[in-house]
């Protein structure tokens, strides 16, 4: 009888070949000493265009899955992608878990926060909704600013509450006393799986004092410190970042500014290794990865990033400038006009760079001068969503806030006289003359 044969070992030899194309991370380009900046990077760090044909740009890979060099490398890739070993799969295996377009974006998204890591989904509620999965269990309490997106606050006070989870908030603009006081609240009445924040908030424009919530949280829990995750889709990473003041995890919809040009949809978490280990592990098993294509969008999208970003941050100042002084306007929530020495001027000041280029302005009138303003506009688009190279406008109280209780809209400062504009890269002078002929209409 023949002896069956033995099965093969792994060798030394066996761990060098089978080295991934992309691990370990890619080193930041340094130039004589200097550390390359953000809007430099985005034009080819973590590519090797050698492992690509000598393609300048990243190709798109459309593929489901990738073949391993041997089968010791395919068992490693599997210990990280199922978790027996941390941090993820080593190199590439099937694009539920990752792929070299993914890991691209990957790697030049973190380098906007100068964070040790960061993950991509297939969108932003996709984003949040995994990170909420990866830590919540059932009986836990969730803290969280308020207002939030309306999808959000459905996920956590619906979805999630329908297996045992609840919520206390705070106004977005809470002082340190009144963030104590949920706090302790929320830490008497057992496990508190997560500090979630939103800032600004949408669609009020209104900041959270991250730093204060940081204090708080490591006042008031003892023992286990639930991380404190934020939303930073309406000013970062360009005017605002939130890992600097004491958040554990930033999320965003890279919908909006990161992709740019409303022509694609996906989310985006940065943070430590260590938190997003079990984010990525929750990732694999239920498939919110973005996929290649879109990712591939990203990448072109980031390279104008700043440009883009900052254009438009010039176009709000200038229209908010104009719109401030209008006799049918109420008031203009735009972050550069907090009133100095005010609680949100201190925040502003402390975790700002720039007042962004969405806003809420507030007419006077009700939904019949809100509507009548929308519906004159010409080249402002009448459209959900925001951070686009086109200028947006929609109404929220009757559009993306819709589904909130009527009372808890009116708390929240979601009135029917709210418009939230989106302000994009066209001429400043021409989307004045549009606000202007639709204002008259009014």
């Amino acid at each position: 009888m023949a002896t069956p044969p033995k099965a093969p070992q792994e060798t030394e030899a066996d761990l060098t070949s089978a080295t991934p194309r992309r691990r370990p991370k890619p080193e930041v380009m340094e130039i004589g000493g200097r550390k390359l900046s953000p809007s430099t990077l985005m034009m080819g760090h973590g590519f090797d265009p050698a492992l690509s044909e000598g393609s300048l740009k990243p190709p798109i890979f459309l593929t489901s899955t990738f073949v391993f060099e041997n089968a010791a490398a395919g068992k490693r890739h599997f210990e990280g992608v199922t978790g027996k070993r941390p941090g993820g799969a080593e190199g590439l295996v099937y694009s539920r878990f990752n792929g070299p377009n993914q890991e691209i974006l990957e790697d030049r998204l973190g380098i906007w926060e100068d964070a040790e890591d960061a993950l991509t989904f297939s969108s932003g509620m996709a984003a949040i909704a995994t990170v909420l999965l990866a830590n919540v269990r059932p009986g836990d309490t969730i803290v969280h600013s308020a207002p939030l997106y309306a999808a959000t606050e459905t996920l956590i006070g619906k979805v999630l509450g329908r297996f045992g989870v609840h919520w206390l908030d705070f106004p977005a603009g809470a002082t340190r006393a009144q963030i104590d006081a949920i706090m302790a609240r929320a830490n008497a009445s057992g496990r508190v799986a997560m500090i979630y924040l939103e800032s600004p908030a949408n669609p009020t424009n209104a900041l959270v004092d991250v730093q204060a919530v940081r204090a708080s949280r490591d006042a008031i829990f003892t023992g286990e410190k639930p991380p404190i995750v934020i939303d930073n889709t309406f000013l970062g990473p360009l005017w605002q970042q939130p890992l600097k003041h004491g958040a554990d995890l930033v999320l965003y919809s890279l919908t909006k500014y990161a992709g740019g040009h409303s022509d694609l949809v996906a989310g985006g978490a940065v943070g430590s290794k260590a938190v997003l280990d079990p984010i990525r592990a929750m990732r694999n098993t239920i498939g919110t990865i973005t996929d290649p294509n879109t990712a591939w969008m990203l990448l072109r999208s980031l390279e104008t990033l700043e440009l883009r970003m900052s254009r438009a941050g010039e176009n709000a100042e200038k229209v908010c400038a104009y719109l401030r002084d209008h006799p049918k306007v109420e008031t203009v929530g735009y972050l550069g006009f907090l009133e100095e020495g005010s609680r949100q001027a201190d925040i502003y000041q402390r975790h700002c760079t720039g007042a962004g280029s969405t806003f809420s302005l507030y007419l006077k009138g009700g939904e019949r001068e809100s509507f009548a303003f929308l519906d004159a506009l010409k080249i402002a688009k009448l459209a959900v969503s925001l951070g686009g190279t086109e200028t947006l406008a929609s109404h929220p109280a009757g559009m993306t806030h819709l589904s909130v209780p009527d009372q808890r809209k009116l708390d929240l400062g979601i009135t029917d006289n709210l418009v939230r504009i989106s302000i994009g890269v066209e001429n400043a002078d021409d989307l004045i003359a549009d606000f202007e002929q639709a204002l008259k209409l009014v």
